[in-house]
């Protein structure tokens, strides 16, 4: 190992935020142990960075693309030939990571990449590098069992794993979902470990800061959220259209972030149908985990990292999560309501007329979030001491 240690993160985030923002706080936390560390991270979210990154961590912004299906994709600014355009980035991902020569490589939900980019790169890496370390990081859910084993095999990920991995990690807990067994995950040399759930831990501002910020009156507040925006035009026009319904009976006011992702007039289109309702709407917060804190009610989708924050934080939420193409939320929010951890609103029974009816409901609630059986919500710094444990650094305990 030399003194300098170095680490990439292949980072695929087409749709939202929740991959980059999980990399950076693993990636964080293994900077923070480490001080003789560097990292670069390989990022195609259409923001990225977007979230300020730590010091001795930069960045390679690829070519952005989307998931119209399972194993389907395509540009997502470029309008070229999607063989191109994949031929494209995995060119820029075998250049980086061999001029860069990491020392451990975390790979972020596909061991192949999207369409089986990532493939060559770590061939190419492993035979010029051969001492590095290559694991791959999972969220707990990826999607339908059958799914995500088809399209694993046609890519050749399972291949990939079985022949380049040393690790596996999971983030988030075995006694909510086994993810090993569900898809079916080979045993890699140093094993398979789960992490418990990665969410931001920083201090927290004051309720009442929140509220003087973003100018909401003192009586209960509801923060809705959509995380990256790419797909929760419809939650939030149905919740506009909840709070009008409902007229004199909100006692409430809302601060709602549409999302950094959304279609750059939605902002305005919003505006205009919620003008005159105590509704404070704003493309993105800077800090949602204190918005998460000081709310009475959370509205949100069923993504990793705003759940995540929700139960870090114990805070009701109604949950709507997205109909598809992937069934993961859907799966993740099942999990949670059985559990009386949130409550959810079927995709399919969303309208203006039942969500009102739920807000109420839920603002007078008092039996969820139960607190009897937390979850373990540590995962960055788990994961870390992982990645420095192969790197021959020991167990960190970070939290020193």
């Amino acid at each position: 190992m030399t003194s300098s240690c170095r680490v990439s993160i292949y980072s695929q985030d087409s749709l939202g935020l929740g991959h980059l923002r999980r990399n950076i706080l693993i990636g964080g936390a293994l900077l923070k142990a480490r001080k003789d560390s560097n990292l670069l991270l390989f990022a195609d979210s259409p923001v990225a960075p977007f979230f300020k990154l730590p010091d001795r961590m930069d960045h390679i912004k690829l070519p952005s693309i989307r998931k119209v299906s399972a194993g389907c994709w395509e540009g997502t600014r470029l309008r070229i030939d999607e063989r191109e355009l994949i031929r494209l980035r995995a060119e820029l991902l075998c250049d980086g990571l061999l001029n860069f020569r990491p020392d451990l490589l975390l790979v972020d939900h596909m061991p192949g990449g999207a369409q089986g980019e990532l493939a060559p790169a770590i061939k190419a890496l492993k035979q010029a590098h051969p001492k590095c370390w290559v694991v791959l990081g999972l969220r707990d859910i990826l999607d339908a069992p059958e799914v995500t084993q088809r399209v694993w095999e046609s890519e050749g990920a399972y291949e990939a794993l079985r022949r380049y991995y040393d690790r596996i990690l999971i983030y988030g807990s075995k006694e909510m979902f086994s993810t090993c067994s569900t898809y079916r995950l080979p045993v890699p040399p140093c094993g398979t470990h789960y992490c418990g759930y990665v969410v931001k831990q920083d201090p927290l501002k004051q309720a009442s800061e929140i509220r003087q910020a973003v100018g909401l009156p003192k009586r209960r507040f509801v923060f809705v959220s959509a995380g990256g925006g790419g797909d929760g035009q419809l939650l939030m026009r149905s919740y506009v259209q909840a709070v009008r319904i409902l007229g004199s009976r909100v006692d409430f006011a809302t601060l709602m972030a549409v999302g950094v992702n959304a279609p750059p007039e939605f902002d305005c289109e919003l505006a205009a149908e919620a003008r005159g309702l105590p509704i404070r709407i704003v493309p993105y917060v800077d800090d949602s985990s204190s918005c998460i804190a000081a709310a009475d009610l959370v509205v949100c989708m069923a993504g990793y990292n705003t759940l995540s924050e929700v139960l870090y934080r114990k805070r009701k939420a109604l949950v709507v999560p997205r109909g598809g193409p992937s069934a993961e939320q859907r799966t993740r929010a099942r999990l949670l309501a059985q559990r009386r951890l949130i409550d959810v609103l079927d995709p399919a029974d969303l309208s203006p007329e039942k969500l009102a009816e739920r807000l109420v409901e839920d603002l007078e609630r008092d039996d969820y979030p139960l607190q009897d059986r937390p979850l373990p919500m540590d995962g960055a710094t788990q994961a870390a001491d992982h990645l420095l444990e192969l790197l021959g650094a020991g167990v960190y305990a970070l939290s020193a």
